[in-house]
């Protein structure tokens, strides 16, 4: 099973139903995609209310809820994808409350079990770059994701953001025109656009990305 329904809903087994109820309400408010504007962090309120839903609709009829607590009591054999998800919510529930060492590690086992999923690559980018001396796989953590899937404005406009913290503004500008042609509407890339002014050639001394690459953290 993928994800545990009462982690979801965070509260114990012994739960009673008017719980589960007022659990599912606040997370539904609290959690719901019409809330971020932001391409990547909406698509991932879209996954959670999916797996919230599911996880009342589970719990909150008595058949179906004691179905669901007799399938925990069962040993079962996890596959990767489903240990790859789990580490996934967790850790972006992590990096909500600021705990990035957390969820780098949960980042890092969900990148190890699902190495071909964009969304884990991207989380992890976005976990390493909260600590300055993690930048550099930062970096390449959000590069991979854009590999993976180059249809996404939100990965680019990401990478933009990190090249730009750095002040790698050629590359910021590269990565925001690219997010621009995916989603004109992309205000995140706009914003990179206009701050990183009018193209300039890579200065030599500092080896643009290449040398700030191969720096040592």
């Amino acid at each position: 099973m993928a994800v545990n329904y009462y982690e979801i809903l965070g509260l114990p087994k012994a739960a009673t139903a008017a719980e589960i109820k007022q659990a599912y309400v606040r997370l539904v408010k609290e959690r719901h995609p019409d809330r971020f504007p932001e391409p990547r962090e909406k698509e991932e309120a879209q996954d959670f209310l999916k797996n919230l839903t599911a996880a009342f609709n589970t719990l909150s009829t008595d058949r179906s809820r004691r179905e669901y607590d007799l399938s925990l009591e069962r040993p079962t054999i996890t596959a990767p994808q489903a240990i790859a998800a789990a580490s996934y919510l967790q850790g972006l529930k992590a990096l909500e409350v600021r705990a990035h060492h957390e969820a780098v590690e949960l980042l890092r086992t969900a990148v190890a079990h699902a190495p071909e999923d964009a969304r884990y690559r991207s989380a992890l980018g976005l976990a390493l770059s909260k600590n300055p001396h993690w930048m550099r796989e930062a970096i390449q953590e959000t590069e991979r994701a854009t590999l993976l899937s180059p249809r996404s404005a939100a990965y680019q406009g990401q990478l933009a953001e990190l090249f730009l913290g750095q002040n790698l503004r050629l590359r910021a500008r590269k990565a925001a025109e690219v997010a621009l042609q995916l989603d004109p509407n992309d205000e995140r890339a706009q914003r990179i656009l206009a701050e990183t002014g009018p193209e300039e050639p890579p200065s030599a001394a500092s080896g643009g990305l290449r040398g700030f690459l191969r720096r040592k953290p």
